[in-house]
C-alpha cells in the first residue's frame, strides 16, 4: 500500500499513545472497520513494538501500521524489524529521516516552519507532519500550499476535532494525526469505536 493514496483515500491516522500490547489487536480491528488504514504506536507506549508486531499480525495487508514519536536512528530500525511500515517524527532530525528510507520506509517528519518542511522533502520525506497543529492555523496552512509541492501530503496533528477538519481541508491540508480525542488509554473498543465513526464521518463530508 502506498503511502500518498492511502492518504488520499482515507487521510486519518489513528495515533495510539499508551495503548497495552494485549489491547491493540482489538483495538486495531474496530479502527479498521471504521474505515482507518493507517495506525501509530507511539514509541514511548508500553512495549510499542510489541503492540506494533500484534497490529501487523491482525490487520489485512491494505493497512499500514507505523510509529510515532521515533526519535532515533536506532529505533527506527526497531520498528522495521518489528513489521511497522511508517515512521513518524515530532521533530524533523535528518538522521533519523536517513534511516527510515534506508530501510525502505514511509517517514513523516514533524515541522512547525515552512523551512523545516522543505528541508525534510529534500531528505526524503513522504509526507509532513504539521505539529502541533494547534499553533500552525488554517491560514498557516493556505500559505505554505501555495509554495509547497502539491504531491507531498500535509498532516496536521494535534489537537483536531471533527469540527476542526473542514478548515484545514478547505486550504490544502490531506489528512490528520488524531491523538488523545480517538484513543486515550483506558478506553474501550466501544469508546475508540465511537469517536472514530465521528471522525470518519466528518471526513467523508468534506470529500468532493
Amino acid at each position: 500500500m502506498d503511502l500518498n493514496a492511502c492518504i488520499k483515500e482515507h487521510g486519518l491516522i489513528a495515533i495510539l499513545r499508551g495503548i497495552h500490547p494485549r489491547e491493540a489487536e482489538e483495538i486495531g480491528l474496530t479502527l479498521y472497520e471504521e474505515g482507518f488504514r493507517i495506525i501509530e504506536v507511539p514509541l514511548n507506549s508500553p512495549s510499542p513494538c510489541d503492540s506494533i508486531r500484534a497490529l501487523r499480525q491482525a490487520l489485512p495487508q491494505d493497512c499500514l501500521i507505523g510509529a510515532g514519536t521515533v526519535l532515533t536512528a536506532q529505533q527506527a530500525a526497531a520498528v522495521k524489524q518489528a513489521g511497522g511500515q511508517l515512521i513518524v517524527m515530532p521533530h524533523s532530525d535528518p538522521a533519523v529521516i536517513d534511516a527510515a528510507k534506508a530501510a525502505g520506509l514511509f517517514c513523516a517528519p514533524g515541522v512547525a516552519t515552512l523551512t523545516e518542511a522543505f528541508a525534510a522533502v529534500a531528505r526524503g520525506a513522504d509526507a509532513i507532519k504539521i505539529f502541533p497543529a494547534e499553533q500552525i492555523t488554517p491560514a498557516i496552512v493556505r500559505a505554505w500550499r501555495a509554495v509547497f509541492p502539491r504531491h507531498i501530503p500535509l498532516l496536521p496533528v494535534g489537537g483536531i476535532t471533527p469540527e476542526g477538519m473542514a478548515d484545514y481541508l478547505a486550504v490544502g491540508a490531506n489528512g490528520f494525526g488524531l491523538g488523545g480525542a480517538l484513543y486515550k488509554p483506558g478506553n474501550s473498543a466501544s469508546d475508540v469505536r465511537q469517536a472514530a465513526r465521528q471522525f470518519m464521518q466528518a471526513w467523508r463530508q468534506c470529500q468532493p
